[in-house]
């Protein structure tokens, strides 16, 4: 019942948090394949994230911006280590792990639930 309750009723500043959020997700998901969108997609949650604050959809922004920060982290690294093969790997395990936890915030999102529920 809660959750059909929920579904109904966003507010005005959840609404906005959450199509800003998913503008987010959706730019992740392409930077996947191009790359600078990767970037403009952290830049557009890092500018909307204060408008996010105190709504439902707040722990949505903090995982696109953890997971670009991540993700970047462990490219360098996995690019460092390309000369040893190894890094390819790494390279690899990371891409797979940022898609997941895309389509996990895109599946929490779109069920007007919170990512950490």
């Amino acid at each position: 019942m809660n959750d059909l309750r929920s579904n109904l009723s966003l507010s005005i500043e959840d609404d906005a948090a959450k199509t800003s959020a998913l503008i987010g997700y959706g730019l992740m998901i392409l930077g996947m394949f191009t790359g600078i969108f990767w970037l403009i997609g952290a830049i557009w949650v890092m500018v909307k994230r204060e408008d996010a604050r105190g709504t439902l959809f707040e722990d949505h922004y903090t995982n696109i911006m953890s997971t670009f920060w991540w993700v970047l982290a462990w490219s360098v690294v996995g690019l460092i280590l390309a000369f040893f093969v190894v890094g390819y790997f790494v390279l690899f395990v990371t891409w797979v792990w940022s898609i997941y936890r895309i389509i996990n915030g895109l599946a929490k999102i779109t069920s007007n639930k919170p990512y950490i529920a």
